[in-house]
């Protein structure tokens, strides 16, 4: 019966498409082993800080440009029908676009709105040749038709033009060009009714921000003098209605690093009414690498009930690369006041920092901790330092028997995972005597891709008198592409 189970077993892993409810088994088991990955991965959530990336949006023109999609699908930006007049301009213009012919689509384009002002065409066609004329570099032509646009305030692409215009204007002030260099200053300015907050709610301004952040973004690239004072005066405000305007100003002024721009996002972290913009200024935080920058940090983390607020933190602190930023991160892992959650992030930036001393620290932080999920990021961040004496250390955990299985199993497969030396790690299967710990290495055995790994599973599947782990071990050969796995599997239905 015994080896009538085994033969089942070999004949699912050559054929592998439909698996019986053993080797279903076996696949669940595996499949529970990868799944246990996923936790030590939590702390790449702390990740998400570079949300606030998303700032570039409002900076970045053409990307706004998303009518761009409407050449690619074959449907025009505006509304039509069979009998439109425009049709065959429009056509014309986009297939010159599309083949990069941008003097002729310019042409096209600009036609249509010559010869037919009022269609619902008009004020888009304005656009994609001024697009065109901004690819072969007339910025000054390109500059008219984009004035000429706001005549149509209902042309699909307007707000597209502005996010245009802004970046034109920029150009041609880099180039000297006076008339852009006023009205990037004049744009970059906040508007009067914006100065103060309305009784019946907050204006809609969100295209006059986007123009306004736009226009800053010009003339801090090309007169920062100028610019600090103006992002000063937006992030000093305090209201409500400006408060997305402030979160674009807070990533503007963290690209321009001036003697001003710690004290303005020191300030900001501190004292800004809005979360999300106190949240902006603690991650650009991260890019002033001063000591008083990392105190700030570190009292944010000591005092703050924002988890928002504290995960930006803790980012920031991990991108400083001083000795009192590291100290505090490590202060705060061991923090029992603390969630869980946010001791793992601390954790896992720490084991983004490859350093002996952080290693050292973490080894012996892990035999401080209670929690099953802070000794996992512990396993996980020492696993992605990848040093030698962390691998021992890992295999040294693994046969450590006063040790919870699934620590065990874990430090197992993090040591597999991150190339621990494999002759240690098939020299393990004989010193191990739990069931489950010879499964997570055999698990560990068929993830790797040298020959010897695929030795040790022809030797388990050939010699281990356990009959569950033969099974194991065979389903993994099955899934080999190495030519000997066949070859085995059939010397083993042949026996």
């Amino acid at each position: 019966m015994q080896g009538v189970q085994l033969l089942v077993a070999v004949v699912v892993a050559i054929q592998r498409p439909a698996l019986p409810p053993q080797i279903g088994l076996a696949v669940a088991q595996a499949q529970a082993a990868v799944t246990a990955v996923t936790p030590a991965l939590d702390g790449l959530d702390a990740l998400d800080q570079l949300d606030a990336l998303d700032q570039l949006d409002a900076l970045d023109g053409l990307d706004a440009l998303d009518a761009l999609d409407a050449l690619d699908g074959g449907v025009p930006t505006a509304d039509q029908d069979d009998q439109d007049p425009t049709d065959s301009l429009w056509q014309a213009a986009r297939r010159a676009f599309n083949r990069g012919d941008y003097s002729n689509a310019a042409s096209l384009y600009a036609d249509l709105t010559r010869r037919n002002p009022n269609s619902a065409r008009a004020g888009d066609a304005l656009y994609w040749a001024a697009f065109a004329l901004y690819k072969n570099a007339d910025l000054n032509r390109a500059r008219s038709l984009l004035v000429e646009q706001r005549r149509y305030p209902k042309a699909a692409t307007l707000r597209d033009g502005d996010a245009l215009l802004a970046r034109i204007q920029t150009a041609l002030a880099k180039q000297g060009d006076e008339e852009a260099g006023r009205w990037l200053a004049e744009h970059a300015q906040p508007s009067a009714d914006s100065e103060r907050t309305r009784a019946t709610g907050c204006p809609d301004e969100g295209d006059d921000d986007d123009l306004r952040i736009a226009a800053l973004n010009g003339l801090l690239q090309m007169d920062a003098a100028n610019a600090v004072p103006i992002l000063k005066r937006v992030l000093a405000r305090r209201d409500a209605c400006s408060a997305g305007m402030r979160r674009k100003a807070v990533f503007l002024l963290s690209q321009k690093r001036t003697g001003e721009t710690e004290d303005i996002l020191l300030d900001v972290a501190q004292h800004d009414p809005d979360s999300e913009v106190r949240q902006q200024a603690v991650f650009w935080l991260s890019q002033v690498p001063t000591e008083r920058a990392v105190g700030m940090l570190d009292s944010i983390l000591k005092t703050t009930r924002d988890e928002e607020l504290r995960d930006k933190a803790i980012f920031a602190l991990s991108q400083q690369r001083s000795p009192r930023a590291g100290q505090a991160l490590r202060a705060y892992a061991e923090r029992s006041d603390a969630s869980v959650e946010a001791r793992g992030k601390a954790i896992f930036w720490l084991g983004q920092q490859r350093s002996a001393e952080n290693a050292g620290y973490l080894r012996t932080l892990y035999a401080k901790l209670a929690e099953p999920d802070l000794k996992e990021k512990v396993i996980f961040s020492l696993s992605q330092m990848r040093a030698e004496e962390n691998m021992r250390w890992m295999m040294d955990l693994a046969l450590n028997e006063r040790e919870d299985i699934e620590m065990r199993k874990k430090a197992l497969f993090w040591a597999g995972q991150s190339g621990a030396n494999l002759d240690q790690l098939v020299a393990l299967y004989d010193r191990v005597q739990n069931q489950e710990m010879k499964e997570q290495l055999v698990f560990v055995y068929s993830q790797r891709r040298e020959p010897a790994a695929l030795d040790k599973l022809i030797d388990i599947a050939r010699r281990e008198p356990n009959r569950e782990l033969r099974k194991k071990a065979l389903f993994w050969i099955g899934q080999s592409h190495d030519p000997r796995a066949a070859k085995v599997l059939e010397e083993i239905i042949n026996q």
